[in-house]
């Protein structure tokens, strides 16, 4: 599912038990710098992430000072987040102007919370471009945080260069049947550099069927509920995209590749430790 840009107001564009992705909630919240937002997710756990600007959080007593360091945009800075335990009163002050990602996988356990500064990120590279495979994820709360996290994963996805393919070789990630695949569901926001610059969103069901594809803009937003779902960036630019992911009955990843293309596997530099690093 596609959701084209638009003004929030500070409103859920992912709410708690949505009907595609009902493991996911997502909101952006902007603000100016002195104004604040209260929120819960009750059975959520979330994780405050500025896409821009600075804010203080304050969560279950604790007061974490300073998140977020970028300017203009995503490409201008490291990523820096704070993790809420599930369900938890939560407010954000704007220390500047800021344009906020709230995001949230459905889980029961309180947790505590903690801070992650741009120096404690988990980055990897993998690809290249000979391949139009090249990009950086840099995971927020990644696989290092396996045992303070519940069912969360919030990771920062880069092309590197302009133009490229991202999410392949094609998987999916619908079904919770071990040793071969999990159920996780996905949501994704688009930016692009140039902000006109736009992509391709595919996603298809069954392995060689046809399936659907979404014309993506700056600040778009997709839901992956079910199938295999590469997407890719038109020549000339830059596209970035922050993702959610929440499991159904565990955190750790495991990725299904689509048995039409899964030899490609062995011709993308690096991949295999981007797989390890969702674990």
């Amino acid at each position: 599912m596609h959701i084209p840009p638009h003004d929030n107001r500070n409103e859920p564009i992912v709410g708690p038990d949505h009907d595609l992705v009902p493991l996911n909630y997502f909101n952006i919240v902007t603000l100016k710098a002195g104004e604040t937002f209260d929120y819960a997710v009750p059975g959520y756990e979330t994780c405050v992430a500025p896409a821009t600007g600075t804010v203080t959080v304050e969560t279950c007593g604790e007061t974490f000072a300073d998140i977020g360091n970028r300017g203009v945009d995503v490409w201008d800075g490291d990523p820096e987040g704070v993790y809420v335990p599930s369900g938890a009163a939560t407010r954000i002050t704007a220390r500047t102007d800021t344009e906020c990602f709230v995001a949230g996988a459905k889980y029961d356990e309180v947790l505590k919370p903690f801070d992650v500064r741009a120096k404690d990120l988990d980055v990897v590279q993998y690809g290249s471009d000979g391949t139009k495979t090249h990009r950086k994820i840099k995971h927020i709360l990644g696989a290092q945080y396996h045992d303070r996290v519940g069912r969360l994963l919030v990771s920062e996805l880069f092309t590197v260069g302009a133009g490229g393919w991202s999410g392949f070789p094609s998987h999916k990630h619908d079904t919770d049947r071990l040793p071969d695949e999990t159920r996780h569901d996905e949501t994704y926001n688009f930016r692009f550099r140039p902000n006109y610059g736009s992509g391709l969103q595919m996603l298809q069901r069954v392995d060689n069927e046809p399936g659907d594809a979404y014309h993506i803009m700056d600040r778009s937003t997709v839901l992956i509920d079910k199938g295999y779902h590469p997407c890719c960036v038109l020549p000339g630019y830059e596209m970035y995209y922050f993702t959610i992911l929440g499991g159904l009955t565990q955190r750790s990843l495991k990725q299904y590749f689509q048995p039409t293309h899964a030899e490609q596997l062995h011709t993308i530099p690096g991949i295999m430790d981007m797989v390890a690093k969702f674990k």
